[in-house]
């Protein structure tokens, strides 16, 4: 489909057609001392002219040299939080009518978290059992993407190989650009929805300087990336150090609070719990998401199988990296770096897989 440029009169065009078609606009936006995605309301409330810097344990908001509206990596939240909320209601004893799935819009994914939600659907969306809600929200969900053209200091997605292009799983994807003409977008359309959408805005064909200017800065953004996982075969690396001493090392740091998996886009736990009022006439079943990092997880007769640091974070980084091949036929991780940022402790999740590749050479 044809490459189309739009301006910043054209992004806010975007947020009131897909309003006036019915879908709840969900974009990044300030929040205290983070960007996070919540409910937009106009372009007006996207991050404008704010970057952030990141590092271990690290995350700080910034303010930007020009006016980029999308000039800043991965916060706390993703996408998740919208298509497997953390708390939901599966049943009532009281017949209640079903709530319809909400239509989404999701304004500003980054080609990690597009990754991200091909896994989920992966992971509950397919077999023989999918999880209808998930499903539900996801077919009902409209994606802008945004390609990256400034990785952050904890990004890697590069050496996950899902991204910093958005490829697939996009209706529209816009790559930001900034200067002395003002800010605009070049849009990239990978559906017959985003061209439906893309008509209805003020748009101009773009030329050919606008698409080589936009695909570099893309491409450039590929070799400067902040971090890298460690190459070769990371499921065998992983299976070989089942009894290396450095899981002992990562537990005397590691606090098993379950950060790195609730920040985690692709972490998909859950646990249910059963609620009933004072006269035991009404009762409701709600799902929330666990954390394999929780000491009650692998509760089974009357004893938690996990009950050292250690095991379980020897459990998520195997499962994330290693046996989510077995299960799913890909990599768990997509190279976002959230769980390096808002680890309290500052566990690297690419350092710790070079120390023991390099533990591995060793042996």
């Amino acid at each position: 489909m044809d490459v189309a440029v739009i301006d910043t009169a054209g992004l806010e065009q975007l947020v009131s057609v897909l309003k006036d078609l019915g879908y709840r606009v969900v974009g990044p936006t300030v929040s205290g001392s983070a960007i996070v995605l919540d409910e937009l309301d106009s372009a007006d409330d996207l991050p404008i002219g704010w970057g952030v810097d990141v590092a271990p344990g690290r995350y700080r908001m910034r303010r930007r040299d020009d006016d980029a509206a999308f000039g800043h990596s991965a916060g706390p939240g993703s996408w998740k939080q919208f298509l497997h909320p953390a708390r939901q209601k599966v049943w009532s004893s009281e017949t209640e009518p079903a709530d319809e799935a909400p239509r989404y819009a999701f304004l500003g994914v980054r080609a990690c978290d597009l990754a991200s939600m091909a896994i989920l659907d992966g992971v509950l969306g397919a077999g023989a059992h999918p999880d209808t809600a998930f499903t539900g929200r996801r077919r009902r969900a409209f994606v802008v993407a945004v390609n990256c053209t400034e990785p952050g200091g904890l990004c890697f997605c590069s050496s996950m190989g899902t991204g910093p292009a958005a490829t697939a799983g996009f209706d529209l994807a816009l790559t930001e650009r900034t200067g002395p003409g003002g800010r605009h977008y070049v849009v990239d359309v990978g559906s017959p929805a985003g061209a439906d959408v893309l008509g209805r805005l003020d748009h101009r064909s773009a030329d050919d300087d606008d698409i080589t200017c936009a695909r570099a800065a893309v491409a450039d953004a590929a070799t400067r990336m902040g971090r890298q996982m460690p190459g070769g075969d990371l499921r065998q690396l992983l299976i070989e150090s089942r009894d290396s001493p450095h899981w002992e090392e990562v537990a005397s740091r590691c606090l098993t609070c379950g950060n790195c998996t609730m920040v985690c886009p692709t972490c998909f736990c859950t646990s249910v719990e059963d609620v009933s009022d004072l006269t035991g006439t009404h009762a409701e079943r709600w799902m929330t998401w666990a954390s394999c990092f929780e000491l009650e997880f692998t509760f089974v007769h009357e004893g938690n199988v996990r009950q050292s640091g250690s095991s379980r974070y020897r459990h998520w980084l195997t499962h994330k990296l290693g046996t989510w091949h077995d299960q799913f036929g890909s990599s768990g991780c997509v190279g976002c770096g959230r769980c390096i940022a808002w680890c309290p402790t500052g566990i690297d999740i690419t350092e710790e897989m070079a120390t023991l590749r390099e533990q591995a050479g060793d042996a």
